[in-house]
């Protein structure tokens, strides 16, 4: 899941959270999670004053952010001297399973 700004948005990304006015989470929302985003939907947002919106995945690069491949092999570093427990090594694996199913939620995007 990642926040954007809403002028990051394009249609086809999906909603990972409800979209509320304004961004304040209160009310009724304007939009569920696991809606498919349109251009029509994405202006009607700008209208009513939403600024940002979260999305499933990891859509966006901006320059200075780091890969996943940078940040798996940081992940490695962190936990080479400890992977013999187990809750670690658990912990491992879970966070590495993690960032390698946002780097192919990631290129699947960037290959349409």
């Amino acid at each position: 899941m990642q926040k954007i700004p809403l002028l990051h948005a394009k249609a086809e990304m999906t909603l990972a959270r409800d979209v509320f006015r304004g961004n304040l989470p209160v009310g009724f929302p304007l939009c569920g999670k696991g809606t498919k985003l349109t251009d029509d939907l994405i202006a009607r947002f700008e209208s009513m004053d939403v600024k940002t919106i979260y999305v499933e995945g990891h859509p966006v690069w901006e320059e200075g952010e780091r890969s996943v491949a940078d940040l798996l092999h940081d992940l490695d570093g962190r936990f080479s001297k400890t992977l013999q427990n187990p809750l670690n090594a658990l912990l491992y694996d879970t966070y590495k399973a993690h960032l390698t199913k946002l780097m192919e939620a990631t290129s699947d995007r960037q290959a349409k």
